[in-house]
């Protein structure tokens, strides 16, 4: 694979978090996602093709009106990029069963992109879900 390639698997994923994500602009959705994407993401919900991701995100949307994604760094080799990411939001909406809070929310996490014809195929995307948890519960969920 050339360097222009890698490069370009790498544009394509700063769009995927800066244009479709924290724009919201499911319009490019073609431009970026394979037909068959699979997608795994931080709220346990595997979903598969482009209606599958914006149900997605909508879902998060919902619970986080103003989401936003950091790219920190971005790693790509052959057919695969890694990112890593910081998460912005304020709890307006109900998500894991917890009520809107009005807190403001900050997580750290990683993507893992697998590319296929010049598209985005695969989508792994781990967050921190425990300090997600911790944020929006004065509870802890690992001690009760």
């Amino acid at each position: 694979m050339s360097e222009q390639q890698i490069e370009a698997n790498r544009l394509l994923v700063n769009r995927f978090y800066h244009e479709l994500w924290n724009d919201w602009q499911f319009d490019i959705i073609s431009d970026l996602l394979s037909p068959d994407l699979v997608f795994h993401g931080s709220l346990g919900t595997p979903k598969t093709g482009h209606e599958g991701f914006i149900e997605y995100a909508n879902q998060l949307r919902s619970a986080f009106p103003d989401f936003k994604n950091s790219v920190e760094d971005i790693i790509a080799e052959e057919q695969k990029v890694a990112a890593c990411l910081t998460f912005r939001g304020t709890h307006e909406g109900e998500i894991f069963g917890i009520e809107p809070t009005g807190r403001t929310i900050q997580f750290v996490g990683v993507g893992i992109f697998v590319f296929r014809a010049d598209l985005i195929s695969h989508i792994w995307v781990l967050g921190d879900r425990l300090s997600l948890l911790q944020q929006l519960s004065d509870r802890d969920p690992i001690t009760e």
